[in-house]
């Protein structure tokens, strides 16, 4: 007998013991078969199934890897994102604002004494109101005449009032620098740094169109420079007898610059005999050359662009603590008269305003009879101090 034959016989011998064995476990011919298959060959077998088992354990790994290689990715992505917003965070600079804010100041002076309640013979909306008769000093109209408050682009006249009496040259060269630029409060302007206009053009810009950097230029090349300027105002202002007034710059933006009404009627008086103050601040327009290029200015004042009113002098002003001024010189009825209104409230009030107090002094002209003793349309006639004199 060969021994293939005997290695099969033996084979045949173990599964039927095999068989015997087990006997109700209830394996069949096939499971026998794969049983003894694998007893014949269990290193193939467990090579197969270990060759089955890598495949799919190698992918799960993977799988897990590839997660966990995204989730660093996302974190260090995160993380990387966080540093650049913290570094910008600390790196950019606050926004500096020209404007000094101040949070316990969300409204105009006379708004906070409650001066605009005031009753007058005119329902006005400012809160300080002065109408004289600019031949007698006679005071037409009034309302809390000695109230003390800041007047903004009013200054301007006393600005130009100084530069005037400097008998500085009108014709000289002027040039804009930064430092008319560099003002406490931001202002819009169309005024160039490097523009270069004559001393009477930039008086012109900031008589009729309330410019800021012009009227700081005009302080800023005075002899002596702007220290010099300022205590001329103040100086001047003494010399009219402007005893509520104070002046600390030439814009108006600085809310320092305070004066009362019957302060003001006095300023007007005095800058109203200089000839360029007249021009200038009534002159509906001007075209100067900015920047290579030519621009036009308006007169800020709307009563000075239209043809209803005979202004002799006109000057606006505007900052929060003022709220909205006004001043004038008119011809009312042939009669010459000198306006100054404070501290209305809206971009219009001033002048509707205007309208109001002419349309009274109207009827006052042409209803005589109504200045009887005892009539309440008619006002108290008060003389102010001989400082107004006559107009020329």
């Amino acid at each position: 007998m060969t021994k293939a034959a005997q290695a099969r016989l033996t084979i045949k011998f173990l599964a039927v013991c095999l068989i015997l064995t087990l006997g109700f476990s209830g394996l069949t011919r096939e499971s026998v078969a794969a049983a003894a298959s694998e007893s014949a060959g269990p290193s193939k077998s467990s090579s197969k199934a270990s060759a089955n088992k890598a495949p799919a354990s190698t992918a799960v790994n993977k799988k897990s890897q590839q997660a966990k290689s995204d989730q660093k990715s996302r974190k260090a992505s995160s993380a990387k994102a966080s540093a650049q917003a913290s570094k910008a965070s600390k790196s950019a600079k606050p926004r500096q604002s020209l404007v000094k804010r101040d949070p316990n100041n969300r409204m105009s002076a006379g708004t906070r004494y409650g001066l605009r309640s005031a009753l007058t013979d005119v329902t006005l909306n400012s809160s300080a109101v002065l109408v004289v008769d600019q031949i007698s000093g006679e005071v037409l109209l009034e309302k809390n005449p000695n109230s003390v408050l800041p007047i903004a682009s009013i200054t301007k006249l006393m600005t130009a009032l100084v530069v005037a009496e400097a008998e500085l040259p009108m014709d000289e060269q002027i040039l804009i620098t930064q430092e008319d630029a560099d003002l406490e409060k931001y202002s819009k302007s169309r005024l160039k740094v490097g523009t270069q206009l004559t001393r009477a053009q930039v008086m012109h810009l900031a008589l009729m169109s309330s410019e800021n950097r012009a009227a700081h230029a005009l302080g800023r090349t005075y002899p002596g420079g702007m220290p010099a300027f300022v205590e001329a105002m103040n100086i001047k202002a003494v010399q009219l007898g402007m005893k509520d007034s104070r002046f600390v710059e030439p814009t108006g933006l600085n809310a320092g610059n305070v004066s009362s009404p019957r302060d003001l009627v006095r300023l007007v008086e005095e800058a109203h005999q200089v000839s360029e103050i007249r021009e200038f601040s009534t002159a509906k327009n001007l075209i100067v050359r900015v920047g290579g290029q030519s621009q036009q200015y308006m007169n800020s004042n709307a009563l000075a662009r239209g043809d209803r009113w005979e202004l002799g002098l006109s000057k606006t002003g505007f900052i929060k603590e003022a709220g909205r001024c006004l001043v004038m010189q008119a011809e009312v009825e042939d009669r010459p008269v000198i306006m100054v209104m404070l501290d209305a409230q809206g971009k219009t009030q001033r002048l509707r305003d205007a309208e109001r107090i002419r349309r009274w002094l109207i009827q006052q002209a042409e209803n005589p009879k109504s200045n009887r003793a005892g009539d309440r349309a008619a006002p108290q006639a008060r003389v102010l101090a001989p400082a107004i004199s006559s107009a020329s």
